[in-house]
């Protein structure tokens, strides 16, 4: 079996592999991290673009795979917060006919600038968090990412990642319940 990831992106490679081996009939597929466009901005600023991003990387690299998936952060605008926005990662599972969603936890910065920077200044969250002075590590996204930081290590890209790769597969790995099974195609 093959997978591919539409992402070269370390940490979700890791999140991916990592996953995958959990689950007994996926855990010795070959893994293919592919670079791949989102087809969205940058910064995705709400739910829905968010999963579209998601979408379009597991739609675009699907093709001789027997699975793709896609992975993507972005805001989304949420009720009674300090910025108005929290930040949530998006994982997507194409098995040739259907898209199979997930998402993580999602967080909030406790510095209202950087949601700032990022919805009226068009600043990603890595650009975003660097002016600011929260790091100054260019590529955050690939290491413990700015949910490592706000979490102090206790949840760092990885782990977010696999929240949502997790909850994605709900939908395919239902294959030994019978009751489930109907409607759904599985690994």
């Amino acid at each position: 079996m093959r997978i591919a990831v539409g992402s070269t992106n370390a940490a979700k490679v890791a999140a991916v592999k990592e996953i995958l081996a959990d689950y007994p009939h996926l855990k010795d597929a070959e893994i293919v991290p592919l670079k791949t466009e989102s087809g969205v901005a940058d910064q995705p600023l709400s739910l829905k673009e968010t999963i579209e991003g998601a979408i379009n990387r597991a739609k675009s690299i699907f093709e001789g795979n027997d699975y793709s998936l896609g992975i993507e952060s972005g805001l989304m605008e949420v009720p009674y917060t300090r910025g108005g926005y929290m930040d949530v990662c998006a994982a997507v599972i194409y098995d040739g006919s259907e898209f199979h969603i997930g998402l993580s936890s999602a967080w909030e910065f406790p510095d209202t600038r950087i949601t700032t920077l990022m919805i009226e200044g068009g600043k990603n969250m890595s650009e975003a968090i660097n002016e600011v002075g929260l790091t100054q590590n260019p590529d955050i996204g690939a290491a413990e990412g700015a949910i490592g930081i706000m979490t102090k290590g206790r949840v760092d890209r990885k782990e977010y990642t696999k929240q949502a790769l997790r909850m994605a597969l709900i939908h395919i790995d239902q294959h030994d319940i019978p009751s489930l099974r109907s409607g759904s195609k599985n690994f």
